[in-house]
């Protein structure tokens, strides 16, 4: 759960890349604006009209994300929400009309409401009230309901509700007082899903009959293993679910309904991240975490015989999604130098059709780099995998400042893909490592247990070693590395500056935790079901107070002294604004330059282009006048 999202042709360690990395430099790229790596547009999401003529998605051209169509034909997409305040996320059209739903927050505060829009544009709040939050949970198969959950009758836990299609009367349907919440509720609407997690490494599945009103626990292990539900099949006959019992990767396994057997479904040599069907049942998708690469599966859902899918350049198919008839293919490519972009693919006539344009058409993708999958071993031989950029003209001969980025989490992942912040920092001359430090997910359950009640120990130390492993490729200057992170990457910054402070030159702190007793007394009361969990791998605010206060760096902050940016969201409901307020105070007692930026109008992450501009503007200013050692 995120705080606040083996080799396999890759033996890129230390001393393989020195040859290959020190090779003559290219011409120098373009140098690009920040402003115009904020005009490319950014997207997400898809759900076809009733008549599959039209697609609704996401989409921040506007400088805030709101929801638009597009016809599955091209042309201008139309913004069928105008909100300049609270960003807006389209759930799908509805199923025999074209209403559509939206979710909305407010200011960051992670609140989401649950909207309608109106066939006359009007919008309607479906979850009124303060202090709720809501989550669109699906439709019936027929259309004429839906079902939403809230947590409005208990702050700590969500309730099921299922709403009418036509005149928005609801009822509830499951009413949760143990934190075992609802996941996946089958096509009849027999059956529901109910996912309770133990540990961030463990959990388990429960089936609810809702008519009977019967629970039972169909996941009895003994040893640690994650079971999560993924889908049921269209017949309502199976409920697929995912797991690592018995193994290290994830797996899809199936429960049939009936018997209570249970049978290996799908494999990979990786982790299967998800399953799930097309809404006529036809086809069967699947992905995979390969590599910190998405690698999409469709299949004929009866003959398990693989959908032939088109070649596209640019990058990996993610977000894939059938039209009703099953004729129509909406997915997204999305690369290390391109972000997003739609695509509709016809079945019959097997042509694909590009919707969007996202890059801004001011930046060559040419001057953009790839990513690459490398490996280094840490201080006690655990190999690390991480995601690396490296800038354009870095030589032996014109060394280059390096940051170490890590991910948030914990248990996150750096994953291959189009950062626009990243590929921002690489154009100004930085080459960045996303580095994958143990705990990380997606390469074993040993790993991603690796971290467990070791947070500013063991994971901290991988990241010490990325910085000799950045220093061993020769075109990187040893004395100008730096540390940055969101979330839990930024409490790894805080960390790295406070129990290591020689280690890096900089650092620059996102919403990160300083202190671990606060943040773990304050998580929003909807995290009630998975409070055990956070403390089982960080740490019981009462009964490990003083391991805490030993692994928190506001306590340390005195060790402190190198320049430290700090970025924070002032209506962040994870990582509140005290954790940075009191960093950036007691940090500047030390007589240390620390810059401090925060949005009255954002939370625990910025979603608005100008904010993401400013502080992304910002930490280039910082890191050139600290780390470049410009003026």
């Amino acid at each position: 759960m995120a705080l606040f999202y083996r080799i396999a042709g890759f033996t890129a360690l230390a001393l393989s890349l020195n040859t290959a990395y020190a090779a003559a430099s290219p011409k120098a790229p373009k140098k690009y604006t920040i402003e115009q790596f904020m005009a490319t547009t950014s997207i997400s999401g898809a759900s076809f009209s009733p008549d599959e003529k039209q697609i609704l998605f996401n989409s921040n051209e506007s400088g805030i994300f709101n929801a638009y169509t597009i016809s599955v034909n091209g042309g201008k997409p139309v913004a069928m929400t105008k909100s300049t305040v609270d960003s807006t996320f389209a759930v799908g059209f509805f199923r025999n009309d074209n209403r559509i739903l939206f979710t909305r927050d407010q200011g960051g505060n992670e609140q989401n409401h649950l909207f309608v829009r109106e066939s006359d544009g009007a919008e309607k709040d479906l979850t009124p009230g303060d202090k709720l939050k809501a989550i669109f949970f699906g439709w019936t198969q027929d259309g004429t309901a839906f079902y939403v959950l809230t947590n409005e009758r208990n702050p700590k836990y969500f309730d099921l509700y299922r709403y009418d299609a036509k005149d928005y009367a609801r009822t509830m349907i499951y009413q949760n007082d143990d934190g075992i919440t609802p996941s996946e509720i089958s096509r009849d609407g027999k059956w529901l899903a109910l996912d309770k997690p133990n540990t961030t490494s463990d959990s388990d599945i429960y089936l609810y009959n809702l008519a009977t009103k019967e629970k039972k626990h169909i996941t009895q292990h003994t040893e640690p293993a994650t079971y999560e539900a993924a889908t049921f099949d269209p017949e309502s006959k199976k409920l697929l679910f995912k797991s690592n019992a018995g193994g290290e990767f994830t797996s899809i396994r199936s429960y049939d309904l009936a018997t209570g057997a249970v049978a290996d479904d799908e494999k990979a040599d990786w982790d299967l991240t998800g399953a799930w069907y097309s809404r006529n049942g036809q086809y069967r998708l699947s992905s995979v975490n390969q590599d910190g690469s998405t690698v999409l599966r469709i299949v004929d859902a009866k003959t398990g015989k693989p959908l032939p899918l088109p070649k596209l350049p640019g990058g990996e198919m993610r977000g894939a999604v059938f039209s009703e008839s099953g004729k129509l293919l909406a997915f997204y490519i999305n690369g290390d130098r391109s972000p997003n972009n739609l695509y509709v693919y016809d079945l019959k006539t097997k042509k694909a059709n590009k919707l969007t344009e996202s890059l801004n058409r001011e930046i060559n993708p040419d001057d953009l780099v790839d990513a690459e999958v490398v490996r280094f071993k840490s201080f006690d031989g655990t190999v690390i995998p991480s995601i690396y950029y490296k800038p354009k003209g870095a030589s032996l001969a014109s060394k280059v400042p390096a940051v170490v980025f890590v991910h948030g989490g914990p248990g996150g992942q750096t994953r291959r893909g189009y950062s626009a912040q990243i590929q921002y920092l690489v154009n100004n001359g930085y080459a960045v490592l996303g580095i994958n430090n143990r705990g990380s997910s997606g390469y074993g359950k040993s790993f991603h247990m690796a971290d467990d009640r070791k947070h500013g120990r063991e994971p901290l130390w991988d990241c010490i070693e990325a910085k000799t492993f950045l220093a061993s490729l020769g075109y990187i200057d040893p004395d100008r590395i730096g540390i940055m992170g969101g979330s839990y990457g930024g409490y790894m910054t805080l960390s790295a500056m406070a129990f290591r402070p020689e280690a890096f030159k900089v650092g620059i702190d996102i919403f990160g935790v300083s202190n671990w007793i606060r943040t773990l007394e304050s998580i929003p009361p909807y995290w009630e079901a998975q409070r055990k969990a956070l403390y089982d791998e960080i740490g019981d605010p009462v009964k490990d107070k003083e391991f805490l206060t030993a692994t928190s760096p506001l306590f340390h902050a005195a060790n402190i002294r190198r320049p430290l940016m700090v970025i924070q969201g002032k209506n962040d409901p994870r990582v509140i604004k005290p954790e940075s307020d009191e960093i950036v105070d007691a940090v500047k007692k030390n007589n240390v330059p620390v810059d401090y930026v925060v949005f009255d109008d954002e939370g625990h992450g910025f979603s608005k282009k100008k904010n993401q501009a400013v502080a992304n503007a910002k930490m280039v200013e910082f890191l050139d006048k600290y780390l470049k050692g410009k003026e």
